[in-house]
């Protein structure tokens, strides 16, 4: 297989620390608020990535954490909690709000076939663990201490820009010392460890007692120790968006190396953003969609995963209500062509899917660089060729390993009893050869979002 990796802007051919294993950490969400349907992108993105790795028999050890304290309101060390923000906006504890706001995480998840982390650990369940991998960072002398924080020293660790390839000044906001809230700090790119529960931060609602003082601990330090905990010093892969590269990632690389005196991650992979409308999805403008306002408008959630399946994860997309429709139209597509599959009387004979043609395609797009658009192209392709009922029927079983939008669980839906009495109306008209007042039945059968199909002994109804 070959994957592009952030760290050498190359495509690489991947090669796991074990053979056939795979240790994946994927930084999920600070579950302050519900997730927009950027966020759920991100998700869906690493679950065809991860299924991919399984469909070509990796076994993954797949991690996706929950930041529930530490991460301010801007991803470098400035402004509030956005915790204690949720919690001060609601009237709850901030372990209240990360209860919530997990649940409706988890459920959009299930929503979407999203395939269940073996690991999803909450950054405060870490605190002890985070303490002893900064206090190593301070013996080691890559850390210091001021009045406000424990803060890493940039200027000791060699590479400090191998991820971000960026020039020291422009990774942060603003240059020099004294730009930021704490003005001890020896440069404006060294980033806190752990935050003490003064200055801005005297009224912290969560805190723990530390060997340096009271207070919590910064965001970065706490996927370096999540992942060293779980999967150990030296990953597979590590996943996130591209707003990550620049800060949280670069910093985590710099304090895990610095730390375990070990290459911290193999390969690095970052999605690219949704756009809304050709612009940056923003709440102010009312376009933060989330998965309850698709589901309101009356989609299925997997119409939102097979959208996502048109876009690669290195490239933007554009979401708006039109393409979303086209999806709906071509799951649906699918949906009835997997019914019409399952009719046939030996839709399960087995076939030798490794000596396929288009089986083979298939494979051949997942391992380079996970082009799931190409693979959705190929199984289209398939479908229209003249390959038996059976074999279209396997290969798109085996095809919804990686895409997830449970073929297998597709059933013939309910006919409204609205619809099927206008259909018997229009067969009569037919009967009684009046093929104009059948031809007006069928467009209002139509409009009800249904469309019929003539057969030699009655007809079929079918949801468009």
């Amino acid at each position: 297989m070959k994957l592009y990796n952030t760290l050498t802007r190359k495509i690489e051919e991947f090669k796991p620390i074990e053979d056939k294993k795979i240790r994946f950490y994927h930084c999920g969400p600070t579950v302050y608020w519900v997730q927009h349907i950027g966020n759920l992108r991100a998700m869906t993105w690493a679950d065809f990535i991860r299924r991919s790795f399984i469909y070509f028999g990796y076994k993954v050890k797949f991690v996706r954490n929950y930041t529930d304290v530490g991460h301010l309101t801007s991803d470098e060390d400035e402004g509030e909690d956005k915790m204690e923000k949720g919690a001060k906006r609601e009237g709850l504890t901030p372990k209240q709000i990360a209860d919530k706001y997990i649940k409706i995480f988890e459920d959009d998840c299930r929503a979407l076939n999203i395939l269940e982390p073996d690991y999803k650990p909450r950054a405060s369940e870490y605190i002890k663990q985070m303490q002893k991998m900064i206090q190593t960072l301070l013996d080691q002398g890559f850390a210091y201490i001021t009045s406000l924080a424990v803060v890493y020293d940039i200027s000791k660790f060699e590479g400090y820009n191998k991820l971000n390839h960026q020039k020291l000044e422009l990774n942060l906001k603003g240059a020099g010392k004294g730009t930021v809230e704490d003005p001890e700090k020896k440069h404006f790119a060294d980033f806190n460890l752990w935050v003490f529960k003064k200055g801005v931060h005297k009224n912290a609602l969560q805190t723990w007692p530390s060997p340096w003082g009271e207070g919590f601990p910064g965001w970065h330090i706490e996927c370096s120790v999540m992942a060293k905990t779980i999967l150990g010093d030296t990953i597979d892969i590590h996943m996130g968006g591209i707003e990550h590269i620049t800060v949280h990632h670069t910093n985590e690389i710099a304090q895990s190396e610095a730390a375990n005196k070990v290459s911290f991650a193999h390969h690095w992979i970052h999605n690219e953003h949704l756009n809304v409308d050709d612009e940056k999805m923003a709440k102010s403008k009312g376009t933060g969609y989330t998965l309850k306002e698709i589901v309101d408008r009356g989609f299925d959630p997997l119409v939102l995963r097979y959208f996502f399946l048109s876009a690669h994860y290195r490239s933007k997309q554009n979401f708006t209500w039109e393409a979303l429709k086209s999806a709906q139209e071509s799951l649906n597509k699918l949906r009835n062509i997997v019914l019409n599959l399952k009719s046939q009387k030996n839709p399960a004979s087995p076939i030798f899917l490794k000596n396929n043609s288009f089986c083979q395609r298939f494979a051949d797009t997942l391992s380079n660089d996970f082009q799931i658009p190409q693979a959705t192209a190929v199984m289209w392709k398939m479908l229209k060729s003249d390959i038996s009922e059976n074999e279209k029927y396997n290969l798109l079983m085996d095809f919804d390993k990686v895409f997830g939008l449970a073929f297998g669980q597709t059933a013939e839906e309910k006919i409204p009893k609205e619809i099927k009495k206008l259909e018997d109306q229009r067969l009569q008209a037919r009967k009684l050869g009046d093929y104009k007042k059948a031809d007006e039945l069928r467009l209002q059968i139509k409009s009800k979002g249904y469309g019929t199909i003539d057969l030699k002994d009655g007809y079929k109804i079918k949801k468009l």
